[in-house]
């Protein structure tokens, strides 16, 4: 399933996949794995907890460095740490977790945390200097959480999640729960705010960082973030500078991880009041706030009638359908997953979807440069195809086929698999079929039933059924070969075919043939139902 993503559209959201990205130090690294003569566990016991932590990072990413140079043809890394993992494996099988090492880079840790903690429980006021190592604090957290995990948990523990569960056993969640709201004003203070919203942004990222388990959201939950978060999300009406654009979207982030998977917290966010003001920064200027509030909601949306109904009320419709014709991939595509979260299983949001004019735009995505905007784009037409004849209709009508014809033929699977479930939806209408067919949708289809992909073969199977209850096609079907490819082929699900057959079967004897080849077909005819995301 799939996973949420940052607001900036090129990582993913959840704290498991984040890049490497350490090193920033941009320094020499005289010391390597042949060079390091002490023993690795005496250095530890003697240096400072920070610094062993520093020291060990540089020797993986060296190590790391070396083995890269030493093997030109291994596959270039894919940032993500999950993919990362499988990676180092292959290329180093006989690495494995030091205990003393793995021990001690977790004591390390948690002297790194308490500090980190000790700052933050005591600089909780305006005084610069207070707001400035809370700064620095929330970041040291938050780079810990992002960044150094990747390395410790490549080298020194068992699993990529071991540095997070390190900095909320330290005692980090409650302290950065308390820097979501600005410190109480004393008379001392007067009019300076210093480092105004940073705090809380840095606050808010580290927490949405640590929300790696179900227990750790609710643990930040049960800390009191979700008012303070919802609080943040207000405070788009002070202005656009920098530092409030900032905060808004590290609010809608953290809101987005911390709902991720967990129908409890979904509904705790409405409640808080997190609707309205999401559904409000749809339309603020910044474009990655616009990417921050819509891929809340999304998640916000799933599997929660309750949440989509609200969204729906608070008018977030014409907002979300203007954002389908946005230029830029990564606003639409949010914009796409939200509405196709909205309309499923909820057949009268799916009719103002419809009333609100959002079918043409959603063809229009078929041909965008974004290949997941194209397959859920896909996937909202069939979702559309399936509420009356007179949608499936309008869809081919206004231009749908051609692009999902040519997406039959794409290398991405998933764009296949989606494209010839909406091709079998619209199938279903007789003044389509003839169309479907005529502009050359008959032979990707059957070639995609030769996939070794079991919905692939059912989404074919089943547009094929439909295109087969037309007369006009079945002399086409035979001519190209589909009856000799449904006699000889073999078929992952047996699905669709006695259905062909039968419709075939008056055509095919006056071509003088007697044989009829039944299938069994132990499952249901129609493809199921089809999620946007998860969330």
């Amino acid at each position: 399933m799939a996973r949420p993503r940052f607001s900036n559209g090129k990582s993913p959201k959840h704290p498991s996949h984040f890049v490497i990205s350490f090193n920033p130090f941009k320094i020499p690294l005289l010391i390597t794995n042949t060079d390091f003569r002490l023993p690795l566990s005496s250095f530890l016991a003697a240096a400072p907890p920070l610094l062993c932590c520093v020291l060990l990072c540089i020797c993986a990413s060296t190590s790391m460095e070396l083995q890269k140079r030493q093997d030109q043809g291994l596959p270039q890394r894919k940032g993500q740490k999950r993919k990362l993992e499988e990676e180092i494996k292959d290329e180093q099988p006989g690495i494995s977790p030091s205990p003393v090492a793995s021990s001690d880079a977790r004591r390390a840790i948690l002297s790194e945390v308490a500090v980190q903690v000790s700052i933050l429980d005591s600089a909780f006021s305006w005084q610069e200097a207070d707001r400035a190592a809370a700064k620095r604090a929330t970041h040291v957290l938050a780079d810990l959480a992002k960044n150094g995990g990747t390395h410790f948990s490549l080298f020194l523990f068992p699993c990529f999640n071991e540095v997070v569960n390190v900095i909320v056993e330290g005692g980090a969640v409650p302290a950065l729960v308390k820097h979501l709201q600005s410190p109480p004003i004393t008379e001392v203070d007067g009019s300076v705010r210093p480092f105004e919203h940073e705090v809380e942004k840095g606050s808010a990222f580290a927490l949405g960082l640590l929300a790696v388990k179900p227990e750790h959201q609710q643990l930040i939950v049960d800390h009191g973030a979700l008012p303070h978060l919802v609080d943040l999300l207000k405070r788009h009406t002070e202005g656009t500078t920098r530092a409030v654009t900032s905060v808004v979207r590290r609010a809608a982030d953290a809101i987005t991880n911390l709902a991720h998977e967990n129908s409890n917290i979904k509904t705790l966010v409405r409640r808080e009041g997190g609707i309205p003001p999401l559904v409000e920064l749809l339309e603020f200027a910044d474009t990655k706030v616009q990417r921050a509030a819509a891929g809340a909601l999304r998640t916000l949306a799933f599997k929660n009638d309750e949440n989509k109904n609200q969204i729906v009320e608070c008018s977030a419709l014409p907002t979300l359908i203007l954002m389908l014709r946005s230029e830029d991939a990564a606003i639409h595509y949010e914009a796409v997953g939200v509405i196709g979260n909205l309309v499923h299983s909820s057949p009268n949001i799916k009719k103002e979807v419809l009333a609100a004019g959002a079918i043409q735009p959603v063809i229009g995505l078929l041909s965008s440069c974004c290949s997941e905007s194209q397959r859920e784009a896909a996937l909202l037409l069939g979702q559309f195809a399936a509420t009356d004849s007179d949608c499936k209709v309008h869809i081919v009508q206004r231009g749908a086929v051609g692009p999902l014809i040519e997406m039959l033929q794409s290398s991405d699977v998933q764009l296949r698999e989606m494209s010839a479930f909406a091709l079998g939806r619209v199938a279903q209408d007789p003044h389509n079929q003839a169309g479907i067919a005529h502009n050359g949708g008959l032979i990707p289809l059957l070639k995609l039933l030769d996939s070794k992909n079991g919905s692939l073969q059912h989404n074919a199977a089943f547009a094929l059924y439909g295109l087969a209850d037309n007369e006009d096609n079945v002399s086409d079907f035979i001519r190209v070969g589909g009856v000799q490819k449904l006699q000889d082929g073999e078929f992952i699900v047996q699905v669709m075919f006695i259905g062909l057959f039968v419709s075939l079967c008056e055509f095919w004897c006056s071509y003088g043939s007697s044989k009829l080849f039944l299938f069994e077909c132990d499952i249901d005819l129609f493809p199921s139902d089809y999620f946007f995301h998860t969330g």
